[in-house]
């Protein structure tokens, strides 16, 4: 059985210090923006943010991001720090003649974690996950909840007060995160997964409406071709988990049947983790993590709707 989260309530303010952040300033940002990734830039508002994924031609995700207008003509994407150096580098390549300037921004904003009563207090207009506000000179954007708890990211300029709130602990909000279902690239996932294995069409990630961008025919042919054989689940193990290890399934000790995404260590004990795995042999049957001999897992749902289910 997965614990019973609500023993545990989210309630405070953390620094993120393992996120980043890059700046993308001039003109044409949000054009190029919408030529690059997932999510439509071309109609981002001031109270809107994205989630957007950034992949390969092959429609593999090179990075994750939670997009935002931070002040006119330039776009801030929030990131894992441990991909940016990379995605950024990527990213300039193919600028050419836009008008558009990428930078490494990390050391001009410092980044918190909002959760619980704290998020609720603070900014209680934030309902929708993805929608933005201004407070006390920051940016907010309401997140996915985990297990009911409203969560927020804050881009507080560097030097400005942190948002008013008891301190949480990090791995705490790092649990949160996975409880949300939504996973973040990070290094060891990097061209693991296309975007609806890890559900990101079903959690706003995805625009099927949008022009092209790399990877599109890909993304666009697995979700309206039946090709799609993974998806993101929800698990438990005993023992520790982490990102890029294999899940094996009773039926083939041979072969890998998905992969863990994302983990932390759940407060009441064991580990819990975002799992992406073949939808077929996740409905029942014996699950190990890193071998077939591994520690068990056991799996639920993912908690939000999958846009076949809406």
């Amino acid at each position: 059985m997965i614990i019973h989260p609500m023993s545990h309530p989210l309630n405070g303010v953390t620094p993120l210090p393992h996120l980043g952040v890059i700046a993308v300033q001039g003109d044409d940002a949000a054009g190029f923006l919408q030529g690059q990734l997932t999510q439509d830039f071309a109609q981002l508002g001031p109270n809107q943010a994205r989630l957007a994924a950034y992949c390969t031609a092959k429609g593999r995700m090179l990075a994750s991001f939670v997009g935002l207008q931070h002040a006119k003509g330039e776009i801030l994407l929030v990131t894992s720090r441990d991909i940016l150096p990379t995605a950024l580098k990527r990213l300039s390549m193919f600028v050419l003649r836009a008008k558009a300037r990428l930078r490494d921004a990390s050391a001009e904003f410092d980044l918190y974690g909002v959760a619980g009563a704290a998020a609720e207090s603070l900014t209680p207009e934030l309902r929708e996950p993805w929608s933005r506000t201004e407070a006390a000179g920051a940016a907010a954007v309401a997140l996915y909840p985990a297990d009911g708890q409203r969560r927020s990211l804050w881009v507080v300029p560097a030097g400005q007060p942190a948002p008013r709130g008891p301190a949480l602990e990090r791995q705490l909000w790092l649990w949160g995160d996975v409880r949300s279902g939504i996973a973040t690239i990070t290094a060891p996932i990097v061209e693991t997964f296309v975007p609806q294995m890890l559900n990101y069409e079903s959690v706003g990630g995805v625009n099927f409406k949008k022009g092209c961008y790399p990877g599109q025919e890909v993304v666009a042919r697995s979700q309206f071709r039946g090709t799609l054989k993974r998806r993101a689940y929800l698990a438990h193990s005993p023992a520790q988990l982490q990102a890029g290890q294999e899940i094996f399934h009773e039926s083939d000790a041979s072969q890998p049947c998905g992969t863990v995404a994302q983990a932390a260590a759940a407060p009441t004990g064991g580990w819990d983790a975002i799992v992406s795995m073949q939808v077929a042999l996740a409905q029942g049957g014996g699950l190990t993590a890193g071998a077939s001999e591994g520690p068990a897992l056991s799996i639920e749902p993912p908690p939000y709707p999958l846009l076949a289910d809406v």
